[in-house]
């Protein structure tokens, strides 16, 4: 078979392929720091949020091998091959945002969550494949350090919208409920998600396959069922790369600690920075709802509740400081990275990276000043750049470049069934094991990054 001829790209054109990265990371920006504390103004409890959050490890269990292997047998020479997958998931993504912080309880709030999780599955696993369809093999750790530089910059603008938009344009939400200033946040997300995609999509041509890659995706497609897909994912697996395997079990560690964070941060700062506990919440949260419907509340209580509802927000658009603190440093260090991996090798900076990640998480529950705590999110900020671009580039060489999409619909799989563990058993650990402490469930994740960057000098790269 004839081999597709793959030039190389300049740094504009890398630049404008990925910019529709940035969208679909807002949006995950929102899912780190927004949703869980929306769930808690929408009266859930601390030990319910992994099981609230089952929508990420389930979606991406399911949505994206299944989209990567149904890519890879896409070709419209209008529309291409990875482009038509980018523009579903951002159309889904840009509704879903805008009607989110609209929701009324938890569980519609639970379900746009759903929607929202397999518009970004949609759009985000056909952009890891795009890289290696269009760059050639020398320039795709550049590829996907840019897709990790506007991680970086999407969930850097999104986590800082919510600090900023709470302190100069919202204000507390004495009644209870979801704050105005969240809305802003969602509806500015709603717009990111669908123009940056729409960017890329209108700056970057696919490359078209050659007549007997066209006459092979022809065949395959007329003896195709709809159980193809599911049958060339398990085939894709039975056949994976060792070094594949051998992610994996860094992926267990790393994921299963990332959820934690994003999970029990803002619980973390209530307890540490601002001395809110669970129980003060729901004293609040009773004292305003009686107000509220008129009963007598003595003003002592009641401005104590207040306090107490302001202090929580402002826990979360401190949250929204540190992760955009982290991202911004994210997507200063994702390229800078590169020469680091060529010199030391990709492996050796993934290490590394992991392990200052760990040492950050281990500090964090033990700093009591909201300034100081923007420190150690600086090791946490490279070593995101170093999971968002880094494992893409150790295994894409390994990768057969007709099974990139599905390979990439893998390696999701990979992060997501720790996710779906951590939903499943975080709970019952948190609550009868941690004690319903925050704080342990920080330290919790900082030992797990110890033991991933352990497990990363296992990893046999191909030279």
């Amino acid at each position: 078979m004839t081999k597709r001829i793959i030039p190389q790209l300049s740094f504009w054109q890398i630049w404008n392929m990925n910019v529709g990265f940035f969208g679909i990371q807002y949006s995950f920006g929102l899912q780190q720091t927004a949703v869980n504390p929306l769930y808690s103004f929408l009266g859930a409890h601390a030990e319910q949020l992994p099981i609230l959050n089952l929508a990420g490890p389930v979606t991406g269990l399911l949505i994206q091998p299944l989209i990567g292997a149904i890519s890879d047998k896409t070709w419209s020479p209008k529309w291409g091959r990875r482009k038509p997958f980018f523009l579903l998931g951002a159309v889904f993504c840009s509704l879903a945002l805008f009607i989110f912080p609209f929701s009324s309880t938890i569980w519609m709030a639970v379900g746009l969550l759903w929607i929202l999780d397999a518009a970004n599955n949609t759009a985000m696993e056909p952009y890891r494949a795009f890289i290696g369809d269009k760059l050639p093999e020398e320039q795709q750790t550049y590829g996907f350090q840019m897709q990790s530089l506007f991680v970086g910059a999407g969930i850097t603008l999104a986590n800082l919208s919510l600090f900023v938009f709470q302190k100069y344009l919202g204000g507390t939400s004495e009644s209870g409920g979801i704050p105005k200033w969240v809305y802003y946040s969602f509806f500015l997300g709603s717009f990111c998600s669908i123009a940056s995609v729409v960017w890329s999509v209108y700056k970057t041509p696919e490359i078209p396959p050659t007549d007997e890659e066209l006459a092979q995706l022809k065949a395959e497609r007329e003896n195709s069922t709809v159980f193809t897909p599911f049958i060339d994912i398990f085939k894709a697996i039975v056949n994976m790369p060792k070094i594949l395997w051998q992610l994996a079990l860094v992926y267990l560690f790393q994921w299963y600690a990332l959820f934690c964070y994003w999970q029990f941060v803002t619980p973390m700062i209530k307890q540490t920075l601002y001395g809110v506990s669970e129980n003060d919440e729901e004293k609040a949260s009773h004292i305003l709802e009686l107000s509220k419907n008129g009963s007598a509340i003595v003003n002592s209580d009641l401005s104590w509740a207040k306090n107490i509802v302001h202090l929580a927000e402002t826990a979360v658009g401190q949250t929204g400081l540190m992760n955009g603190f982290y991202n911004f440093i994210t997507m200063i260090s994702a390229l800078i990275l590169i020469p680091f991996a060529v010199k030391f090798s990709s492996k050796k900076v993934y290490a590394f990276c992991l392990f200052a990640t760990g040492l950050s998480l281990l500090v964090l529950p033990f700093i009591k000043n909201e300034f100081l705590i923007l420190l150690p999110m600086v090791l946490f900020g490279i070593g995101w750049a170093s999971m968002m671009g880094l494992p893409y580039s150790m295994v894409s060489p390994s990768i057969p470049s007709e099974k990139r999409g599905v390979y990439m619909g893998v390696i999701n799989m990979m992060i997501v069934v720790p996710m779906l563990i951590q939903t499943i058993s975080f709970g019952f650990i948190y609550k009868n094991i941690l004690h319903n402490n925050p704080s342990y469930a920080i330290l919790t994740a900082g030992i797990l990054f110890l033991l991933a960057a352990i497990s990363v000098t296992y990893i046999k790269m191909k030279k």
